[in-house]
């Protein structure tokens, strides 16, 4: 019986990893010959997008409001503390209603998109588009509209943030070890965070932070801080000289 047992979970493993998509390894980009000096722009903070959840045993995210709240919050506190060592005005948007606030979120959804196409055909040398086959053909972008949106008239850049984590289930870790044993590889949990900026005259993505597998507990303040220390990795015009300040990382 547990030679079968053993076949039909493996077939179960391997189907469940054949629906999940691949991830890439912290990457970073930007548009060819941007450089930003320190001092020089202002820079808006959107609205960040925060999703929390659980991970179900098959794979399916479960969204949890209550843990989404206290991640929206301890983040919004790590940004706050962030942002002074940004090397330029960070300053945090100011949400229209209405309207306006759908188009807002609907810019969201394009960076969430682009974000994940960069990721997909862009930072995967081997999935490189015909026309970006080079790491420098890094052309990516929400369209001009985007600095029309209500707020932006006075900015320079628009700075998007999106994280998104979900904590692997009993019922996931249990099937993760026993894939194990089949020696099939079944992950549990997912955390991910894209950082990227847009050039408000243009609407080029002139700078991407994406990392599919980052750390720091988003559910506690000291993770939080981790989690903006690496979403802000490599961010153009910050000071060498000056870390980023925040709530002090946890180990993980």
């Amino acid at each position: 019986m547990v030679k079968p047992f053993r076949t039909l979970l493996a077939a179960l493993c391997l189907s469940l990893l054949a629906a999940a998509p691949a991830f890439a390894q912290e990457k970073t980009g930007a548009k060819p010959g941007f450089v930003l000096k320190p001092g020089t722009a202002r820079v808006v903070l959107m609205r960040p997008s925060i999703l929390v959840g659980a991970q179900s045993t098959g794979g399916m995210f479960e969204p949890n409001a209550d843990w989404t709240d206290q991640a929206k919050e301890n983040l919004a506190a790590a940004l706050a503390a962030a942002q002074t060592g940004l090397g330029n005005s960070v300053v945090a948007y100011a949400e229209p209603v209405g309207a306006d606030s759908a188009r807002v979120a609907e810019y969201q959804e394009l960076f969430d998109a682009v974000a994940s196409s960069v990721i997909e055909y862009q930072f995967f040398a081997g999935n490189r588009l015909p026309t970006k086959k080079r790491k420098d053909q890094f052309e990516w972008g929400l369209g001009r509209e985007v600095g029309a949106l209500p707020g932006l008239a006075n900015a320079d850049y628009a700075l998007f943030i999106t994280t998104e984590d979900h904590f692997g289930s009993t019922g996931r870790k249990v099937l993760q070890l026993f894939a194990a044993m089949a020696n099939v590889g079944v992950t549990a949990g997912v955390h991910k965070g894209f950082a990227g900026l847009v050039d408000l005259r243009t609407g080029d993505l002139v700078w991407l932070n994406a990392d599919m597998q980052m750390g720091g507990d988003v559910c506690d303040p000291a993770g939080a801080g981790k989690r903006v220390r690496q979403l802000f990795e490599g961010f153009p015009g910050k000071p060498v000289e000056a870390p980023v300040s925040g709530t002090p990382a946890a180990v993980r």
